[in-house]
């Protein structure tokens, strides 16, 4: 292996790192400020990377894709612990949306930081400005498809939980109780999506839409 391909895995599985903990410490933020101590008293608001590992979410999958002919990657993190009943006591089903969504919102926000400091990294003159270079890529694709696939209507991922407390919000029980049936079956249908590429490729087309526009 090249050195130029080495520091490309390198830059990959930082940028991958710190997009899916990242993400994950946002939901137990969030939900701290609502005077939810679960993720604080778990250890869960650290930026330490081994307390947020998930075998699968954070190494298989990654792998597979990595390996494999699709032209993405993406994985995630251990489910930070959040006790949504206290939450919706101290803020309603307000507070509860702005949990869920609190990862997605971190992964568009390091997107576009990401993508303001891109034109000035185009031409690197060296090894380390080439990191960089493939660092701040690498950065901005991971956050914008993993912010695209967690919006994703589909139990457990953070699209179906906004919408699950938006249907307790204004009373759509039959929406809300529709998400209730299938979450238990959520990681099925989710895993079904993902190796059916034509069916895969159509959710995640937004993420191609949204790249050709920050990226030549």
């Amino acid at each position: 292996m090249s050195e130029i391909e080495i520091l490309k895995v390198v830059a990959l599985i930082l940028a991958l790192a710190i997009a899916i903990i990242g993400h994950e410490i946002m939901h137990g933020y969030i939900a701290y400020k609502y005077g939810d101590n679960t993720a604080k008293n778990a250890g869960r608001l650290s930026i330490n990377p081994i307390v947020h590992i998930d075998p699968i979410g954070t190494i298989l999958v990654p792998a597979i894709l990595y390996f494999s002919p699709a032209n993405f990657l993406f994985g995630w993190a251990k489910p930070v612990p959040v006790n949504m009943q206290t939450v919706i006591r101290n803020g309603g089903y307000g507070a509860a949306i702005a949990v869920a969504l609190a990862g997605i919102t971190f992964n568009i926000i390091l997107a576009i930081l990401f993508a303001t400091i891109y034109p000035l990294v185009l031409n690197p003159q060296s090894l380390t400005s080439a990191f960089f270079t493939m660092f701040v890529t690498q950065t901005i694709v991971i956050n914008v498809v993993l912010a695209v696939f967690n919006l994703w209507p589909i139990p457990p991922l953070d699209g179906s939980q906004a919408i699950h407390f938006l249907a307790l919000k204004f009373k759509w029980y039959k929406v809300a109780q529709f998400y209730e049936k299938i979450y238990p079956y959520g990681m099925f249908i989710l895993f079904g999506i993902l190796f059916i590429p034509q069916l895969s490729q159509i959710l995640f087309a937004p993420a191609g839409w949204i790249l050709n526009l920050i990226l030549p």
